[in-house]
């Protein structure tokens, strides 16, 4: 399968209309339509939905994540070696909402004024995603809260703790308390993390209180959380860090005691090559942070 005719198929994709991405390829209208028609006769699948509105087929979706992936991974190698001679280029960094990246900033900006060409490009997920997009290609590092098998990669460890606490809203009666006991939280309706390893860390801590919990609903990123707890309809266990941004006057994140707190890892794919603007990044890296 030619890289053009997932490029063609995206470019249908975004417009949703077969007439609109032929303008915007320079192709003609019927000529888009014969490659789309060759393109699911090469799959053997039906992917739109023909008729009134422009709709895909789950096997169109499917190719959708499937295509943005391989056109994504093929842009970063383009983009990679045609800046050898002058580092340049898209360094891509993936990270949940951790306190820990507050050291980022500064080592992207000192090393952007090395390499003015250099861009970044930020994603935000939680570890579990990262990762594989990590071992996809499709992220040159991450930094990801522990515990997370890491086996795959090469990483250093961050000096910050992210600290574990309850955001709420600010006229919850718990919002007066300086830090939050796992006895004042029964009956409380929680949303928290849906990854197994956090689960399991936040287990050991509640001990044989964990089963009696009320959980409301999970969340991958908290910021999927946020408007229910504006809502006053449950509060979220969450770290300080990918909270902190929203503590106003409307909501407070209250520690927990005793204190539970993980640490971080700035992590990324081993045997990387060292001529890329990623590689260089990471001597940059390794420079400022330290070993």
């Amino acid at each position: 399968m030619e890289l053009r005719l997932l490029q063609y198929f995206l470019a249908v994709v975004r417009e949703e209309n077969i007439s609109r991405a032929a303008d915007v390829l320079h192709v003609t209208q019927p000529t888009l339509s014969r490659q789309m028609a060759q393109l699911e006769k090469t799959l053997g699948a039906t992917l739109f939905v023909r008729g009134c509105r422009f709709e895909l087929t789950d096997a169109g979706v499917m190719l959708k994540h499937r295509a943005e992936e391989v056109v994504g991974l093929m842009a970063k190698i383009e983009d990679e070696f045609s800046h050898q001679r002058e580092l340049g280029g898209v360094i891509s960094i993936g990270s949940g909402g951790l306190y820990a990246m507050h050291v980022l900033p500064p080592i992207m900006a000192s090393f952007r004024e090395l390499y003015p060409k250099v861009t970044f490009s930020l994603y935000t997920n939680n570890a579990d995603y990262i990762k594989e997009r990590l071992e996809q290609g499709l992220l040159d590092f991450g930094l990801l809260l522990e515990p997370v098998d890491v086996s795959k990669f090469d990483y250093l460890r961050m000096a910050d703790r992210e600290r574990w606490g309850v955001f709420m809203r600010k006229d919850h009666p718990l919002a007066v308390k300086e830090y939050i006991v796992k006895e004042d939280l029964k009956g409380e309706p929680l949303i928290t993390s849906d990854r197994l390893f956090v689960q399991k860390e936040l287990e050991a801590w509640f001990g044989d209180m964990y089963s009696e919990l009320d959980i409301f609903a999970t969340y991958n990123i908290i910021t999927n959380a946020v408007n229910i707890v504006a809502d006053g309809i449950a509060s979220a266990l969450t770290i300080e860090g990918a909270v902190r941004q929203f503590c106003s006057d409307r909501f407070v994140f209250k520690p927990l005691s005793p204190e539970l707190s993980m640490s971080s890892v700035f992590v990324w794919k081993k045997f990387r090559s060292g001529f890329s603007a990623a590689g260089a990044f990471l001597d940059h890296f390794k420079a400022q942070y330290g070993n």
